[in-house]
């Protein structure tokens, strides 16, 4: 179908100007471009070849070029869609070849009729007119499905061409345009061009400032190789000297790396966006935040189109998942190394008024279980314990403790306490109290570390609230101790300790129990408070009015705070005066009205006489010339000390010596020094048993490294000795200790142990639990006494100064008296009237233990009421030592 066809005339024009419908664009599918035929009226005439090569236009000679740059921007190439002719061509072969057929076939017919006769002529004729009939219904229904298939191609033709004439003549009434058409076709020609040039140079730039790592790389590679073939040069290569550069930043800068992983975020992200500003139209800001989505999520470059924004976006993608690992690395490290952290200990403590333990050893569990037990009042407290173990095995040791917390928290940290950053890491400025526990081991050594730990804390820039309290091994570095730390330094000598209630328990049985219930916080302990309603009272006076509590001391304002134990009746209470009293807890007691109390006189006048005592020490001691230096003042003159160890007689005057002892100086007791083994029997035997009053078996030097080592040869000569004591008892005595125990040697072991007082020193306190069950010792001293001094020293320190003043040689000390001394038998006193009258022997009586009782009551109850006494129940006094 040509365009002069058409009945409505339009001018010839070229195919340039043709505008196709967007539709008509959609419905042609694309093919590969063909050469073009010129559409004239000397083609074929038949609808066939019409209709299935449709024209396609190109220009015409009376549009001149004067109308060609008029509408040059409206000028798009546009081919009609050309319906292939081989459709009708093998429509013509197959009717040809089918009319071949039937003219064959008539003559085969024609044939067949004339050689088979008559009979045959009729079927012929049917069978030949129903081949024809079948023809022609094909030949028609082919032309009838062609008829339909052109008439909607003109229909299609007649409407594209319809709107490419409403087209041309709005383009005609844009003729006044012209001018400013061309003006700023011009301008977004020179516009497309800047543009052109923007993005080659955004890709230019993009490219080559990847390139750059690289090109520096192989730069400090050559270097280094040229730097490391000249053998004279001994520099550092360049490579190693930049490397080292970036470990130290790393290391020094804590926010280095998430910077470096930020910068490198940006250049990404940068890079990327100018990258695609060079392959793509899109604007710079529009790219650049494309260059953001591909790098935080790698799947949005599914959706770029073309060879050059697909391989931007990829590596944009690529880029992205890399910076996205890095950052995933350094958030799971930081993640890791917070949780590490707060599992080795190393975060801060945020507490104040809490109790420090700087240090591990055995005592720190009996002294958690005092603290613990003082703090029950308060609801409880906090303790942090700081040491060079690791935190999850405190913790493990911690929880294995067979005690309650009653409330107080125990938080542990790993630290060592000579470095002033771990320090400062348990808050030691703002603990009301720091204990300094000595190492297990040797001596010197752990007191050495302890003076060290003190310099440390002296050094606190901040300052410290509370005191200091340092368990030392050996009282001689107590004098350098504090001298360092001056006032703030409360020291408490362990081995010190030990001894000097070993020798007061050997000398009075039962008082190793007195003491174990005033240092504890159990039962009834001591304290100090101020108390203005008794301002102007007499110490005797202030005596009884407490009913809860037992005074005994003064707390001198006038002699800077010096406390005064056992003071006069007659001393009258000052302004600033406080008042020491042992009580079950600082806020379980109050003064009250004074009661009416009959003072009473003592039964006679009683003088306790010493008599020689012989004592017994198997095993040798680092201390043991102090332990001689105070048995000889206690003891009465005549006394015998026999020493029972495996250190030779020849050395042991030179130890002595070197030790401090003045043997010019002994007046009451005289040495016995015998050599031998105290856990092997025939050399134990060979000792009078039987004979001495007192028996200390002591914790040998040689083992008091470990704990275990030296209970186990401490319980080794226990059991020896109660065995050869139970042997050597009378046939009577055997008897009744058979009726008494049905014949165990544990029964005879307590029989044997009436004759003489065995003091074992234990360490571990799991070994004093199993002696005190079986009850073969009269009483064993361990760790756990110098755990409750320290907790005590730890809660108040001026009760530091009234302990000392109890275990020195000089002074006030606990004794146990014998009821005869302040009563008769059978008679009726309240308690308050027993203290009275003790005091005119200038005592103090803080408790009693009745006859048939096997602990004392210390701080009785009900102080008024009257009970009736036995000439063998025995008080328990504060008294000036004899």
């Amino acid at each position: 179908m040509s365009l002069d066809s058409q009945d409505s005339p339009s001018p010839s024009f070229n195919r340039d100007w043709f505008f196709p419908s967007p539709s008509f664009i959609h419905q042609s599918p694309p093919k590969p471009p063909k050469p073009h035929r010129r559409f004239s009226t000397a083609s074929k005439h038949s609808p066939d070849s019409n209709l299935s090569n449709p024209p396609s236009f190109r220009s015409s000679s009376s549009f001149s070029s004067t109308t060609t740059s008029k509408y040059g921007r409206l000028r798009r190439r546009m081919e009609f869609p050309r319906t292939p002719d081989k459709y009708s061509r093998q429509h013509q072969n197959d009717f040809v070849l089918d009319r071949k057929l039937a003219v064959s076939n008539e003559k085969k017919q024609s044939t067949e009729k004339l050689s088979s006769g008559s009979l045959g002529h009729r079927v012929r004729v049917r069978w030949n007119l129903a081949i024809t009939v079948a023809i022609v219904i094909t030949a028609l229904t082919s032309l009838v499905h062609k008829n339909f298939t052109l008439h909607n191609q003109v229909i299609v033709l007649q409407d594209q061409i319809l709107k490419l004439n409403v087209r041309l003549r709005a383009c005609n009434m844009l003729s006044n345009l012209d001018i400013f058409d061309s003006v700023t076709q011009e301008h977004d020609d020179i516009g497309y061009g800047s543009d052109n040039g923007l993005k080659n140079l955004a890709l230019i730039v993009s490219l080559t400032l990847l390139s750059i790592p690289v090109l520096a790389f192989k730069y400090i590679d050559f270097v280094s190789k040229s730097r490391s073939s000249d053998s004279a040069l001994e520099e550092v290569l360049l490579n190693k000297q930049l490397a080292y550069r970036l470990d130290v930043f790393l290391s020094v800068h804590p926010y280095a790396k998430p910077l470096a992983l930020l910068v490198a975020t940006l250049l990404v992200i940068c890079l990327g966006g100018l990258a695609l500003f060079g392959v793509t139209d899109d604007s710079l800001a529009d790219c650049l935040w494309l260059s953001w989505t591909f790098v935080a999520d790698s799947g949005n470059h599914a959706n770029s189109e073309g060879i050059g924004p697909r391989l931007v976006s990829v590596s944009i993608s690529f880029g992205g998942m890399l910076i996205f690992a890095m950052m995933l690395g350094l958030v799971s490290d930081a993640i890791s190394e917070k949780f590490d952290s707060l599992r080795k200990g190393r975060s801060e403590v945020v507490e104040q008024n809490h109790t420090l333990i700087l240090g591990w050893s055995d005592k720190l569990g009996s002294l958690l279980n005092q603290l613990a037990i003082a703090n029950e009042s308060l609801g409880g407290g906090i303790v942090v314990v700081m040491a060079e173990r690791d935190k999850e095995e405190m913790e493990m040791d911690i929880a294995k403790m067979e005690f309650d917390f009653k409330g107080t928290s125990v938080i542990c940290r790993s630290g060592s306490p000579l470095i002033l950053a771990d320090l400062k890491k348990v808050s030691v400025s703002k603990a009301r109290a720091i204990v300094v526990l000595a190492e297990d081991g040797n001596a010197d050594q752990s007191d050495a570390r302890a003076l060290r730990t003190v310099l440390s804390l002296t050094g606190v820039k901040e300052g410290l609230k509370g005191h200091i309290v340092v368990e030392l091994s050996d009282l001689d570095n107590e004098v350098l101790v504090k001298l360092v730390g001056g006032d703030l330094v409360e020291t408490v000598v362990a081995h010190d300790v030990i001894g000097r209630l070993m020798i007061q328990c050997a000398r009075q049985p039962g008082l190793a129990q007195i003491w174990e219930d005033i240092l504890g916080f159990e039962n009834c302990e001591f304290y100090i408070k101020r108390w203005p309603q008794l301002h102007g009272m007499q110490f005797e006076d202030i005596l009884i009015s407490f009913p809860d509590a037992i005074p005994c001391g003064i707390k001198v304002a006038s002699c800077g705070g010096k406390i005064i134990l056992n003071p006069e009746d007659s001393y009258v209470l000052q302004e600033d005066d406080e008042i020491l009293v042992i009580a079950e807890d600082d806020d379980s007691y109050a003064p009250a009205a004074l009661p009416t109390v009959w003072r009473g006189s003592l039964p006679k006048d009683f003088i306790v006489r010493k008599s020689a005592e012989r004592i017994l020490f198997c095993g040798w001691r680092r201390d043991m010339e102090d332990m001689i230096m105070v048995l000889d003042a206690f003891l009465a003159p005549g006394s015998e000390l026999w020493m029972f160890n495996d250190v030779p007689e020849n050395e042991r005057e030179k130890k002595l010596i070197d030790g401090g002892l003045d043997f010019s100086r002994l007046e009451n007791i005289q040495l016995v020094n015998r050599e031998g083994n105290a856990v092997i029997r025939r050399q134990l035997e060979s000792l009078p048993l039987h004979s001495f009053d007192s028996i200390l078996i002591l914790a040998d030097e040689s083992v008091e490294d470990s704990a275990i080592q030296a209970d186990s040869r401490s319980l080794a000569t226990l059991l020896l000795i109660r065995d050869i004591q139970s042997k050597r008892l009378p046939m009577v005595n055997q008897v009744r200790r058979g009726s008494f125990s049905q014949g165990s040697w544990i029964g005879e072991m307590q029989q044997a142990s009436d004759k003489s007082v065995i003091i074992s020193e234990i360490l571990d306190p799991r070994t004093k639990n199993l002696l005190c069950t079986s009850k073969i010792s009269d009483y064993v001293l361990s760790n756990e006494l110098v755990s409750m001094a320290l907790a005590m020293v730890a809660e108040d320190q001026q009760i530091n100064d009234v302990l000392e003043e109890l275990f020195a040689e000089e002074g006030n000390e606990l004794q146990i008296r014998q009821a005869d001394l302040y009563l008769s038998e059978g008679e009726e006193l309240s308690f308050y009237e027993v203290l009275l009258r003790a005091r005119q022997r200038r005592e103090i009586v803080i408790g009693y233990r009745a006859a048939n009782a096997e602990r004392a009551v210390i701080n009785p109850p009900a102080k008024t009421e009257r009970r009736r006494w036995s000439l063998k129940d025995a008080f328990v006094v504060i008294a000036e030592k004899e």
